[in-house]
């Protein structure tokens, strides 16, 4: 079959800038951050929390998920750097790429955690904030492997086929004739994903508004879509990884951590969503300091009932 078209990649990831490499992947990585602070940002104050909250918790989150990010991207990939010709320096070279999604969240959390303990925040209400805001990160962030020529699956005609370059040091290897060097065309699962996390923020943001989410449901709903979505792609990709039994771990990562969000959503069945009242917050007080009631004025919708109410802007 001819190839009818083909999505080009970039030949290039890195520019310098004087005495400064410009990476692509980074930039594509710190864009998805600002997104997903934007976003939280306006749920969490629609939900009633205080502008500046959110900053205030990335200024944690933020070095603590991309170190988890890297660590789990080491051991879940450990050959660059201690299998046979590895450089285990290498592994601090988070410049070249290579994060891995569930140690970020894993250790992201944490420190999200230390900085809503610090704030008197409950954390599951945060989540919930956060959720759509992380899959757009997720999503603008593969846009980094587009430009690194990574994270592609198996050969294919396609009309949607992603051309991929041989790849050194930040940029394609130009062949004799002075052209990229092609190695060919293959599944683009980096834009799978990418449209995948998109499909899923709606989804998310939809299902919150319908149904008004609250103790962590929101996110563990980000936690579930994106697990479906992870495991069939990440059953396509053919970029060298750990395996266990001949399947990638990455497949049995998300099996386990996507049922585990299953259950935590339907056990949290039922209560309603908290009330965020930043008049009774005191800095630095844990949750359980602050006002257990809420102001007379709210009510607060459980799961499932129809208040024929517009929905809360979320």
């Amino acid at each position: 079959m001819t190839v009818l078209a083909a999505i080009p990649s970039p030949t290039q990831g890195v520019w310098e800038l004087g005495p400064f490499p410009v990476r692509a992947y980074a930039l594509c990585i710190i864009a998805g951050i600002v997104a997903a602070i934007v976003i939280t940002e306006r749920r969490w104050v629609a939900r009633g929390g205080a502008p500046g909250d959110v900053l205030d918790i990335a200024v944690w989150a933020v070095p603590f998920g991309i170190v988890g990010g890297r660590i789990y991207h080491v051991l879940s990939s450990p050959r660059p750097y201690f299998g046979e010709n590895g450089d285990p320096l290498r592994a601090f070279a988070i410049w070249e790429g290579g994060l891995g999604i569930w140690g970020a969240i894993a250790l992201g959390a944490v420190g999200a955690w230390i900085a809503c303990r610090r704030r008197g925040i409950p954390l599951p209400a945060f989540g919930d904030a956060l959720a759509p805001g992380l899959l757009v990160a997720q999503a603008i962030g593969r846009l980094g492997n587009w430009f690194n020529n990574e994270l592609y699956g198996g050969p294919t005609d396609l009309p949607w086929a992603l051309t991929i370059y041989e790849w050194s040091g930040g940029e394609a290897v130009v062949g004799a004739d002075g052209q990229p060097v092609v190695l060919g065309t293959f599944h683009p699962t980096f834009l799978y994903e990418l449209l995948w996390n998109l499909a899923a923020a709606a989804f998310v943001i939809w299902a919150d508004r319908r149904f008004r989410l609250g103790h962590g449901r929101a996110f563990a709903l980000y936690v579930a879509s994106y697990c479906a979505g992870r495991l069939w792609i990440e059953l396509m990709r053919t970029d060298p990884a750990e395996t266990f039994f001949g399947v990638r771990v990455n497949v049995f990562t998300s099996v386990v951590v996507g049922l585990l969000a299953v259950a935590y959503f339907v056990w949290q069945r039922g209560r309603p969503r908290e009330v965020i009242d930043r008049g009774a917050r005191v800095a630095g007080a844990p949750p359980e300091d602050r006002a257990a009631e809420p102001p007379a004025e709210t009510s607060v919708t459980r799961v499932g009932e129809d208040d024929h109410r517009p929905p809360t802007a979320s």
